[in-house]
Parts: C-alpha cells; structure tokens; sequence
C-alpha cells in the first residue's frame, strides 16, 4: 500500500472558496464510495496550510479521477495555492485503528 502526502499553501483570500470545494468534493467522494481508496484532507493551525493524504490499496488504480468534483478540485488549486504543492510517497510499514 502506498500513501502520498501532499502540502500546499493557499493563498488567504481562497480559503473560503477552497473550503467549499472540499465539501463538494468529499460529499461527491462518500456518494461514490470509491474501493480501496482512503483520502483525507487536513488543515493547519496557520489556516492557510494544507495536507491532503492519499492512501491506495496496491493494484487499485486511482478511483478519484473518475469522480467530476474531485477533478475540479484539483483544476481549482491553480487558482487558490499561493506556491507550488510538495508531495512525498510513503510505504506503509505498519497501521494500528481501533
């Protein structure tokens, strides 16, 4: 299983307009209820930094893409980041949820 983990900073005059795409998104992404996916996003303390984690069963191609909110989304952050994202993969060696 491989998680990538993405950081981007938003410009503050596009939090607003981010936050309700987030919801559109994520309302669209649980009405679908992709398998074998695990997508979060997470806010910062600053308000203007975020993290979106991205966490896909191995042999499952990417299911998000397929979902029209979730690419829209993704064209909005060319508007609403204030500098280029940062991503890093990661391998999961270990989970514990109870």
């Amino acid at each position: 299983m491989a998680v990538l983990m993405v950081r981007a900073t938003v410009r503050p005059e596009c939090v607003d307009e981010l936050e309700a795409a987030l919801r559109k998104m994520f309302t669209a992404i649980e009405a679908a209820r992709p398998k074998g996916v695990r997508y979060a996003s997470y806010r910062l303390p600053d308000g203007v930094t975020y993290l979106a984690e991205l966490e896909i069963a191995d042999e499952v191609e990417n299911p998000l893409s397929a979902i029209q909110e979730f690419r829209e989304f993704q064209e909005g952050l060319k508007d609403w980041l204030a500098a280029p994202p940062s991503a890093e993969r990661f391998e999961v060696r270990g989970v514990y949820a109870a």
